[in-house]
């Protein structure tokens, strides 16, 4: 495994799972107040074109890593659908 492969695994890794504090919070606080559904939307274009790219170039790294970061996109905008409702207090139930 040469060092490229490698630095193109920790950045895959690095970018999947950037959401997922934001998901983790959102969840935990039941709340979306200051959080923009534009941004996941956006994103979700731009990893599904990233996805298709890496499909159409062969490279795994690009596909999985964006396959992936899709669907925890999705998982934030669904939350934000949930959650965008709560009040201030946010949500009693999840």
């Amino acid at each position: 495994m040469n060092s490229w492969f490698f630095m193109g695994v920790v950045a895959a890794l690095l970018t999947t799972f950037g959401f997922v504090p934001q998901i983790l919070k959102m969840y935990r606080t039941r709340h979306v107040k200051d959080v923009s559904p534009l941004t996941f939307i956006q994103f979700l274009a731009g990893v599904g074109l990233w996805a298709l790219y890496g499909m159409h170039i062969g490279d795994p790294i690009v596909t999985v890593a964006n396959i992936v970061t899709f669907g925890t996109l999705v998982i934030a905008l669904l939350l934000y659908v949930h959650f965008r409702g709560c009040s201030g207090n946010g949500c009693k139930s999840v």
